[in-house]
């Protein structure tokens, strides 16, 4: 009997010591209410590029990344976005956008402008962070960087192509002392939306073979309104029976817009042609070729309660009890014997 009060002493002493840390330590008693939420997941479901601005050697890339969200609120949640040089594979720039934390389900956009070089391509890189960890990556590529035209350079006249139409016709206007005056007339057509003023045109011609600058001229050209099509003409004379290259210019404000070649046989017993050869390069955004990384999905979005198997007690109360009721059994069998 001495010993079970003895063990009941002490089950008591155990107990009152683990219900002063409870109330001593934070957290080591929990509210029956309170949860540990996993936070809900997040994904990158699509990166939209668009030019932006453009100067003579940088443009601007706008990017917009769709993240979604569903289930639980997810804190800190930010996006980095990277231009990777296509051909050497070096950083060229980079740029985050914050989220902060995302309490709807649905998709939320982030945004980012980058500036780089205006020539070759770049991988666009978008990296999802949630509380500074990747998640999920997404990559696009573009090319033809090198086709946007700056802004200065914008406008809706250019030299007219069409097969019926003669961009640059050359005729000879008059022949003495040996000398040969060309008349140059040049096809000039406004495909944009307003009157276009302030443009010239300048022609060069140059010996075939010795690439020798024979002659050059300048003409003012009058307004085009849109949708028209208008010619100017201008006179070189050269010395006569050599061929020539005929070389036109058009320029706004001191600005090269467009240009086109023809030719100038003069020469009896041989004939060249202009060998202008064009490649016609395009600005083009396309999805990554490259290996895509896979995001993170996790499928738990609710978590669980604190605590393990005994809502509202941490572990010293759980032992705490357990040590209890063993002295309360040993002392029952004590007086049973």
């Amino acid at each position: 009997m001495r010993a079970a009060r003895a063990l009941f002493a002490s089950a008591a002493v155990v107990l009152v010591v683990v219900v002063v840390a409870a109330g001593a330590l934070p957290g080591a008693v929990s509210d029956p209410t309170e949860r540990v939420r996993a936070p809900g997941p997040v994904d990158i479901e699509e990166l939209a590029v668009k030019p932006g601005a453009v100067s003579g050697g940088t443009a601007e890339l706008d990017l917009q990344a769709q993240v979604s969200h569903r289930g639980n609120p997810t804190q800190n949640v930010s996006v980095r976005f990277r231009a990777i040089d296509a051909d050497s594979g070096l950083l060229a720039t980079e740029q985050r956008a914050s989220l902060g934390e995302l309490t709807e389900d649905g998709w939320h956009a982030a945004n980012a402008t980058l500036r780089v070089e205006r020539s070759g391509g770049y991988v666009l890189e978008a990296t999802l962070f949630r509380d500074g960890r990747p998640v999920d990556t997404t990559r696009r590529e573009v090319s033809g960087m090198e086709a946007l035209t700056p802004e200065y350079a914008r406008t809706g006249v250019s030299f007219t192509e069409q097969g019926t139409v003669p961009t640059v016709l050359v005729s000879v206007e008059s022949v003495a002392d040996n000398r040969t005056t060309l008349q140059i007339e040049t096809s000039l057509t406004n495909r944009g939306d307003e009157p276009s003023d302030d443009l010239r045109t300048v022609v060069v011609v140059r010996q075939a073979e010795s690439n020798v600058v024979a002659g050059s001229a300048e003409t003012d050209v009058g307004q085009i309104r849109e949708g028209r099509t208008e010619r100017t003409t201008a006179t070189v004379t050269v010395p006569s029976d050599y061929n020539y290259y005929v070389d036109v210019s058009l320029y706004r404000d001191g600005v090269l817009l467009d240009s086109t070649r023809s030719v100038a046989n003069l020469d009896p017993t041989q004939r060249i042609q202009a060998n202008v050869t064009e490649t016609e390069v395009a600005f083009e955004v396309s999805d990554f070729e490259g290996e895509q990384p896979t995001g993170e999905r996790p499928t738990d979005t609710e978590g669980g309660e604190s605590g393990g198997g005994i809502p509202g007690f941490g572990l010293g109360l759980g032992i705490g009890a357990v040590v209890l009721a063993l002295a309360v059994a040993s002392v029952r069998r004590s007086t049973n014997e």
